[in-house]
């Protein structure tokens, strides 16, 4: 909002510093900076009313060390995380651009459900909360308006170099005859394709297209193929970040760092310049989705101030489930999504853990008639509490790890 007001000033009363809003990495550092006083004054005040609600998260007896000393802790703490991410981008990005109209839209909605989710357990008093199927029936339509979203909007495109030699395919529709011209005399047009980058390989991209391209006829249809894994995408993501949230600090940590690696691919990906350099797909008015994830950002590490060891509150599936929503979102969005076994390697594995227990579990009951385990507990933050490590070390040695695979993931963008 405050962009097109002072764009306001600037073009109709030409007032002095004005123009620092048309800016991104301005904006950006203000968002960045206003997260973090939201989260650390309001988070402030939250944690106070919850504590007078008696607003407690319900601890179930999984015989780890110090859960006692948990019980009655306040949850919900991820309305914290939620203002802290959208009051700043309301005020500093551009509000009316496509993309932060459906992250913003991922925010929310993933945030209501979670919260829905946290007020059976702690008001119903029913420890199972939202029924799962519930759960996963909000995923899927989230997945469902992401997909279609950026499969139709005409706004969602990519800037395609034109060679004379190399025609465009035909399933990438030019969107405009106006084309752009760098330096060097490069010459781009927008198209409209859904397009990726897959990690490892020369070219750098894949068309989902061409998945069922050898079937006749087929590719009209290659947004059904699109939208099925936006949903499983965002599904899946979702419900590793709420599994992660197991220890003070674990979920909230990890999800800066991944935060903080796809604004990198946002910024670079959203820049002309950049893009060219690094010869990466160039994506139009994705840099203004760097102002959303700076505020990301601000949010988690603010929100450490009260959920690092001892946690004087949980994020609950409130923030949870809507912070893997969001990460999966921006994957997608930034069309970085096969790159996300790498830098979401920490929900990955922990959800790898519990489908690996669970499952062998199964297995040795019917075959010996007694189950066994891989696991001494799953997810495997549990596993390690029960070999006696410390939750803080965990979290911090999660923390590292998550660090890694995000300047890993960063890498990929030269590794061909």
């Amino acid at each position: 909002m405050l962009y097109y007001l002072f764009n306001y000033l600037k073009t109709e009363f030409n007032i002095s510093g004005s123009g620092m809003f048309q800016y991104i990495t301005f904006r950006v550092t203000m968002a960045l900076l206003l997260s973090l006083v939201i989260s650390l004054l309001l988070g402030k005040r939250i944690v106070r009313f919850l504590q007078r609600k008696q607003i407690g998260e319900v601890i179930r007896e999984l015989g780890l060390q110090g859960e006692n000393t948990k019980k009655g802790t306040p949850t919900m703490g991820g309305l914290i995380i939620l203002s802290a991410i959208v009051i700043p981008t309301l005020l500093f990005a551009r509000v009316l651009n496509v993309y932060i109209l459906l992250i913003l839209l991922c925010t929310i909605w993933l945030g209501l459900i979670g919260f829905i989710d946290d007020y059976i357990k702690v008001f119903k008093k029913n420890k199972e909360g939202l029924a799962g199927r519930f759960k996963v029936l909000g995923q899927v339509g989230l997945g469902l308006i992401v997909g279609l979203t950026l499969y139709f909007n005409d706004n969602v495109v990519i800037s395609r170099e034109v060679l004379n030699a190399k025609p465009i395919p035909a399933y990438e529709r030019v969107m405009s005859q106006t084309e752009r011209t760098t330096k060097e005399g490069k010459r781009f047009v927008d198209v409209k394709t859904p397009i990726t980058t897959i990690p490892f390989v020369k070219t750098h991209e894949f068309n989902y297209a061409r998945l069922i391209s050898w079937i006749p006829g087929a590719e009209k249809y290659t947004f059904v193929l699109y939208v099925l894994v936006v949903i499983f995408i965002i599904t899946a993501v979702s419900n590793g970040a709420n599994l992660t949230d197991g220890l003070d600090g674990l979920a909230t940590g990890v999800s800066a760092v991944i935060g903080i690696c796809l604004g990198v691919f946002a910024y670079v990906s959203g820049n002309i310049q950049f893009a060219e350099y690094l010869n990466i797909m160039y994506i139009p008015n994705l840099g203004e989705l760097a102002i959303f994830i700076a505020a990301f950002v601000g949010a988690c590490v603010g929100f450490l101030w009260y959920n690092a060891y001892p946690a004087q509150v949980f994020m609950g599936d409130t923030g949870s489930l809507a912070l893997g929503g969001i990460i999966a979102s921006l994957a997608i969005i930034v069309r970085k999504e096969l790159l996300i076994p790498i830098f979401c390697g920490i929900f990955l594995v922990e959800s790898l853990s519990v489908m690996l227990q669970v499952s062998y579990f199964k297995y040795t009951k019917k075959k010996y008639g007694e189950g066994r385990r891989i696991f001494k507990m799953s997810p495997l933050h549990h596993h390690y509490q029960k070999v006696g490590y410390h939750e803080s070390k965990i979290a911090v040695r999660f923390w590292i790890v998550a660090i890694m695979c995000a300047v890993f993931a960063i890498a990929t963008l030269k590794m061909r």
